[in-house]
């Protein structure tokens, strides 16, 4: 049998019928006008909002500004470590995460052929939240400012002191959850009932 003969046959299914060959495509310009504004405006908000509210809290004397008594304030607070202070004094090793992390959503957004918006949003999000942390451990001795703080009065539990990109991480990781369960579910097989 020929080379052609053989190619032919293994483009073509068990019924002889041509299978369509999968192209590949780099997202839209509109996924493109969906991601990258909420990359650049997530970094600099993250990044405003910390220089901001660490320059605003070191001039108070307690440091801290309280919004709700006993449930929502600003603290000066900073962070050697990855979330819940994991990793604490690895600065070399987050780092390295965060590069390894920031190419893998990028490569999902580029390459990954992402069409839906909500992942789109979560990818640009993810982007944004990865870059702000990122820019703290790289520029700030290895030290990310956090500044917002949460006690859940019921069982007596304040919440570590969090940022603007971990908020932004949290919310992309609830985005694909949210879009996990509603496209599996969307794409369950209706049986006609006899």
């Amino acid at each position: 049998m020929s080379e052609t003969g053989t190619q032919t046959k293994a483009s073509q299914g068990q019924d002889g019928n041509a299978k369509p060959r999968q192209r590949f495509t780099l997202p839209s310009f509109s996924a493109h006008l969906l991601y990258w504004p909420i990359v650049i405006v997530g970094v600099i908000a993250d990044l405003w909002s910390k220089a901001a509210v660490h320059t605003w809290l070191s001039g108070l004397p307690s440091q801290t500004h309280v919004f709700i008594d006993g449930y929502f304030r600003f603290a000066l607070r900073t962070n050697d470590g990855a979330a819940f202070s994991m990793f604490k004094g690895q600065t070399t090793i987050l780092l390295t995460i965060s590069c390894v992390a920031l190419i893998v959503v990028l490569g999902l957004f580029l390459f990954g052929q992402v069409r839906s918006r909500l992942l789109q949003v979560a990818l640009g999000l993810f982007t944004a939240g990865i870059i702000g942390n990122f820019y703290d451990r790289a520029f700030n001795d290895g030290f990310v400012r956090d500044f917002i703080e949460v006690v859940i009065p019921i069982i007596n539990y304040r919440w570590p002191a969090f940022n603007v990109a971990d908020s932004m991480l949290c919310i992309a990781v609830g985005l694909i959850l949210i879009h996990s369960f509603t496209s599996s579910s969307s794409q369950t097989p209706v049986h006609p009932q006899k």
